[in-house]
């Protein structure tokens, strides 16, 4: 993206945490029904997510095959090792050799603004009157690659319609955890933080737009946004939010990070748009991570069809 130097001294190996580690971190949901839903703003009644075990068990989750595309799965190995998060480096093998410090149990999220249920709630109040689904989305980043992802999560319409957004309520804001001592990324000012996000209300509540706490079957990585992120597969990459610890409902559109930081590359918007190029490269084209050739890059990242009328009459030259 936009920073190009390199990050500070990489750490001792003892301090890395091998990969074969973050596949066996796996967070069991499996008997959540049998336990029982648990009522929004009450206290949590439910163990922890680490305390119901990291045992080997899977993410119980059902595929969502009219959500998913059928190209090629990009390899675990280059989705947990290739990425960006700017809170553990600028380098994008950083967050991988890094985010071990990254503490996800226990979690809370707050909820604020234009609602009629805020308050503070746990990992456990928001995933567990829900079942999770897999989708296999492509999500394309602004540098010009791209990957193909099986995430597991639910739907972001239906935690927000939980929290009963108010009319006035139009756009959604979320914050990522703000801590440097965690995320030693953040000891450097290369951003504001802590990293905020926006959407649209409508785009919010669109069935494409996913929470998601898991990929491949397994609980998200730390350094893949663990352990609750945003998955808009028809926007640029840095529009879906990690590690998320406030959600909240606003009349105003909120000023992202990178909008803050340089609003004439990094719009509001931000889709996935081949005819609009960042000022200092195409968006025309993109490599698919692990292919050599690149392949023209499509409008709304091949989500055309299903998001198009949410742009209906905008210029998306302006509108980027």
């Amino acid at each position: 993206m936009l920073i190009k130097s390199r990050d500070y001294s990489e750490p001792a190996s003892s301090e890395i945490t091998d990969a074969e580690i973050y596949r066996q971190r796996r967070t069991f949901l499996r008997g959540a029904a049998g336990v029982g839903l648990l009522g929004l703003g009450g206290a949590a009644l439910l163990p922890s997510v680490a305390a119901a075990g990291y045992g080997g068990k899977p993410l119980t989750y059902s595929p969502a095959a009219e959500f998913s595309t059928q190209e090629d799965r990009t390899p675990y190995k280059d989705v947990t090792t290739y990425n960006n998060f700017y809170e553990f480096g600028t380098d994008k093998y950083s967050p991988a050799l890094r985010a071990h410090t990254l503490r996800t149990s226990p979690w809370s999220v707050s909820v604020e603004g234009e609602c009629a249920r805020p308050g503070v709630y746990t990992l456990e109040d928001i995933l567990m009157p829900h079942s999770l689904q897999e989708r296999v989305y492509r999500l394309r980043c602004v540098e010009g690659w791209s990957m193909v992802i099986p995430w597991v999560g639910i739907p972001l319409a239906d935690v927000l319609k939980r929290f009963e957004p108010a009319a006035n309520g139009k756009y959604v804001e979320f914050t990522t955890l703000l801590d440097p001592e965690q995320m030693p990324g953040q000891q450097r000012q290369v951003l504001e933080w802590p990293y905020l996000e926006g959407l649209r209300i409508d785009e919010a509540m669109h069935p494409l737009t996913l929470l998601a706490v898991g990929l491949y079957g397994e609980v998200l990585p730390n350094q893949n946004g663990a352990p609750l992120r945003l998955v808009v597969p028809w926007k640029y990459g840095f529009k879906s939010i990690k590690s998320i610890v406030k959600i909240r409902f606003v009349e105003q559109q909120p000023v992202s990070t990178w909008t803050r930081s340089i609003p004439s590359e990094y719009g509001f918007y931000s889709n996935v748009n081949p005819e609009v190029d960042h000022p200092r490269w195409s968006q025309k084209r993109e490599r698919r991570i692990g292919e050599f050739l690149k392949r023209p890059t499509l409008m709304f990242n091949g989500y055309e069809e299903q998001v198009a009328h949410l742009y209906s009459g905008m210029d998306l030259r302006k509108n980027f």
